[in-house]
């Protein structure tokens, strides 16, 4: 899990690479699994009019085991994935992530991203799923209910999500400790 300023060194690392950007951006602002992203189409992104903070946007995910979820899309994920769309190659694949040679981008591809712009930005013995890890635990942190954070990272018992209570606990106590009056 990346604490809530390594994962703004990450955006900042990541910003102006407008592929890359969005890539980073959903599994940040969605905690969608790696697989789960590399299987995306253009045709299960949903996005609003306008993109502000009012108007959500979805995107519609085959998760484990094939179950089809929903998951919103904030301001920041749309804006990215906006900003992605306008550029996107043309390419005959109707995959969301392509390559500049418009061939999808697969799993490990997505991986080199993320470890390439973790490296960026300074940091160590991140992953991929470590963004899903920091999605579910600042969600928990901030006050988002179990059962949102649930239905979004695709679990089926509460009892699963509810691990990212201690993470959040614990990361609360060191916060506490580090910044004490």
């Amino acid at each position: 899990m990346l604490s809530e300023p390594e994962y703004k060194r990450l955006l900042t690392a990541v910003h102006g690479e407008i592929r890359d950007e969005a890539i980073i951006e959903l599994l940040l602002q969605t905690g969608i699994r790696l697989a789960e992203l590399a299987r995306l189409m253009v045709s299960d992104i949903e996005l609003p009019a306008k993109v502000d903070r009012e108007h959500t946007g979805a995107v519609h995910i085959q998760g484990k085991g094939r179950k089809a979820r929903t998951v919103t899309l904030n301001f920041k994920a749309c804006r990215a994935l906006r900003n992605y769309l306008q550029v996107r190659p043309r390419a005959e694949e109707s995959e969301l992530f392509i390559t500049k040679f418009g061939k999808p981008i697969g799993p490990r591809s997505i991986e080199n991203v993320v470890t390439k712009y973790l490296a960026v930005a300074g940091i160590q013995g991140a992953s991929v799923h470590a963004l899903r890890h920091t999605f579910a635990t600042h969600h928990v942190k901030k006050g988002t209910s179990l059962a949102s954070v649930r239905a979004a990272l695709g679990h089926e018992s509460l009892a699963t999500t509810s691990l990212y209570v201690g993470l959040a606990r614990e990361q609360m106590d060191q916060e506490l400790q580090r910044n004490a009056l």
